[in-house]
């Protein structure tokens, strides 16, 4: 057995959220209508989210020694997730984001990474010890591309499962290939990848195949938020959609990042992908409902009872 079940290399951002009816335009003042501070970043998001579904999970990054790096020890260490490895840089800021919020839920982040920035493959080498002790390892794309292939090819060579999100969106280092196991986009993610539009749903499939062979990948899953999931598993041969679960969402941010921790969680439980796909669909669903990034994850009874009682599609979304 190895030490931990799931050690996630990511990104903490302090995420100050506006609410408005509308994004500004160029050059536009807009009242808001409403604020409110949450902690949040891909890798917190999704540390906390496998804590949650029960696997005893570790953090490596980099954050401030300000207010904000605080927050984060806190939060995380109350969830039970190890932050050992956690850097606290000396003249850099914990990061922040910026997420815009509109009343369908729907929402635009800016973020500004400052202590984030600053991890080195130095630093995620100084980690080796937990990278190499876990059953999964989950990697995005917030933070500089050479940490996250050092930290993936660690993990890779050492027999551990990796996952990477690529995102946020933009030019990915196809090195990075070479040490992924299961690649999770979300539709904008995906098109960028493939230069394939995922709005048609019977492409779908077929951008899910194309990574799959490209990065020679043993899983691909396309997210496609309130239209579910398309799930290639090539260790099964499976290939499946994921209905989605219709719920009140109120607020999207963190939603995929809840899905990916409840995956990780689920993978290194030993459950095949598809059904540890059914588990994060679930946990991903839930998270809208609530308000907030890191806080907004599920736990694994509640996931389990939103799955229990769900009817599946197994065939595309109905339009």
């Amino acid at each position: 057995m190895r030490q931990y079940d799931v050690c996630v290399l990511g990104s903490f951002m302090k995420d100050l959220v506006a609410t408005a009816e509308r994004r500004p335009m160029p050059g536009e003042t807009l009242h808001g209508t409403g604020f409110a501070e949450f902690l949040g970043g891909k890798g917190v998001n999704q540390a906390i989210a496998a804590a949650r579904m029960g696997a005893r999970t570790a953090i490596v990054g980099t954050i401030g020694e300000d207010r904000y790096g605080e927050e984060f020890l806190e939060l995380l260490e109350s969830d039970g997730v190890d932050t050992a490895w956690v850097v606290r840089h000396p003249s850099l800021g914990t990061g922040v984001g910026l997420p815009l919020v509109l009343p369908d839920g729907g929402n635009s982040i800016i973020i500004v990474s400052r202590a984030n920035a600053a991890i080195t493959p130095a630093d995620v080498e100084a980690a080796a010890d937990v990278l190499t002790a876990s059953t999964v390892l989950s990697v995005q794309l917030e933070l500089p591309v050479e940490a996250s292939r050092a930290a993936l090819q660690l993990a890779s060579t050492a027999g551990v499962t990796t996952i990477l999100t690529p995102a946020p969106v933009g030019p990915v280092d196809r090195t990075l290939s070479d040490f992924v196991d299961i690649l999770v986009p979300n539709e904008v993610e995906a098109a960028a990848l493939t230069g394939l539009d995922c709005d048609d749903e019977s492409q779908v499939p077929v951008i899910a195949r194309k990574l799959a062979d490209e990065w020679d990948l043993r899983g691909c899953v396309v997210t496609l938020g309130s239209r579910g999931a398309f799930v290639v598993d090539r260790d099964t041969g499976a290939e499946v959609w994921i209905g989605a679960h219709q719920v009140a969402t109120v607020d999207t941010v963190g939603a995929g990042d809840a899905f990916c921790g409840s995956l990780a969680a689920s993978l290194a439980s030993g459950a095949q992908l598809v059904d540890a796909v059914r588990l994060a669909n679930a946990a991903g669903a839930l998270s809208t409902t609530v308000n907030g990034a890191a806080d907004s994850a599920p736990d694994r009874a509640t996931a389990l009872a939103l799955l229990d009682g769900a009817a599946f599609s197994l065939g595309p979304p109905s339009s």
